[in-house]
């Protein structure tokens, strides 16, 4: 499991447990565990990781090998990474 610089502030940015229970499930996600569903539509390609109220997108990039690209709050989080996608494609 590769985790990116913004997850790695996000993580930074928590309180003690949640950043317990995010890191562990990070963790378990290393071993295709954890509440995992692929995305749709713009998100296509990429996958979910739901701890609690918070979100990871990830994307498999070899068989053996997910990185985690992007963490925030559920509220926010598909609309701010599609948003950062289609700045990235432009």
């Amino acid at each position: 499991v590769r985790i990116s610089a913004q997850v790695e502030a996000f993580l930074g940015r928590l309180p003690p447990e949640p950043r317990k229970k995010l890191r562990a499930a990070l963790v378990a996600l290393g071993k295709s565990a954890g509440d995992i569903k692929p995305l749709e539509n713009e998100l296509a390609g990429f996958h979910r990781l739901r701890v609690g109220r918070y979100r990871v997108v990830f994307c498999y990039a070899a068989p053996d090998t997910v990185d985690c690209v992007y963490a925030e709050e559920r509220r926010i989080v598909y609309e701010v990474f599609a948003a950062l996608l289609r700045e990235r494609l432009e």
